[in-house]
């Protein structure tokens, strides 16, 4: 399709071109921090894109030369002041963590600079990430003296490791890209000037392939995290659908065919 964008709100910024719609952080005079307001237009722009059916993958990456330095604390004394406050602004979080999570759209992460706190969590709330080599990624909330959802706490763990995530819990320190990756949180490092080519590159191969063949997968390695009968029979119902789509008839027929396949996302 052709290429759109539109300013979703000050701070987030929304493109779509050939299937892959990238969202972009764009506070970097503030290192890309997430207003209140942007945690809302995240979710909105997430189901937005999750209804268009020519959307076949997101990026999510940041402007400038960072990712997302997480919440703008600058906000906290009223968004977060209290304890009636803080639980909606951490039901904004969940929520806005389980927009990316839950999506049917693959998700890529590309980051940049610093990855901290609120920004990790939707770093790790995405499928796949790749970063820089100058990436530094932290989650402080023992330095703020606050909690972090469960389920995104559960993003950290599934992504990063359980140890990993006590480390950077308990002590709040910061580890550069090298170490993110050995514990399995980043895909790939990638030169900086690099970077968005190599996320396009990605995201352009998830996007020639069949939607529902990726959905299905997404399902089942959910199921696999969770163990829940939930997420298990819902992985089966998503697989079934596939041996009845018209795009598993086009892949076999591809093949007899030696020719590359043109799924239609049905």
């Amino acid at each position: 399709m052709a290429e759109t964008t539109s300013s979703v709100e000050p701070g987030l910024r929304l493109s779509v071109t050939q299937g892959v719609a990238t969202l972009l952080l764009a506070r970097p005079s503030k290192m890309n921090a997430i207003s209140q307001t942007m945690w809302k237009e995240l979710i909105a722009a997430i189901e937005s894109l999750e209804a268009n059916k020519s959307v076949r993958v997101i990026i999510l990456r940041g402007d400038g030369d960072n990712f997302c330095a997480g919440a703008d604390i600058s906000e906290f004394d009223t968004v977060r002041g209290n304890a009636e406050t803080a639980r909606a602004y951490e039901n904004l979080n969940a929520r806005a963590f389980a927009a990316i999570r839950n999506t049917r759209l693959p998700t890529l992460a590309a980051i940049s600079g610093v990855c901290f706190g609120g920004g990790f969590g939707l770093a790790a709330a995405c499928d796949l990430r790749i970063s820089t080599p100058d990436a530094l990624f932290s989650v402080p909330a023992a330095r703020l003296g606050l909690a972090y959802p469960v389920e995104a706490m559960g993003d950290i763990v599934a992504t990063a490791g359980a140890q990993m995530a006590r480390y950077l819990t308990f002590t709040g320190a910061r580890i550069d890209a090298a170490r993110a990756r050995e514990c399995g949180f980043i895909l790939e490092i990638v030169p900086t000037d690099v970077l968005i080519r190599r996320a396009s590159e990605i995201a352009a191969t998830i996007a020639s392939n069949a939607p529902l063949s990726i959905s299905a997968s997404k399902a089942s390695i959910t199921a696999a995290l969770s163990c829940r009968p939930e997420d298990v029979q819902r992985a089966q119902t998503i697989g079934d659908m596939t041996f009845e789509s018209t795009d598993y008839a086009e892949g076999r027929r591809a093949f007899r065919e030696s020719r590359p396949p043109r799924f239609g996302g049905s």
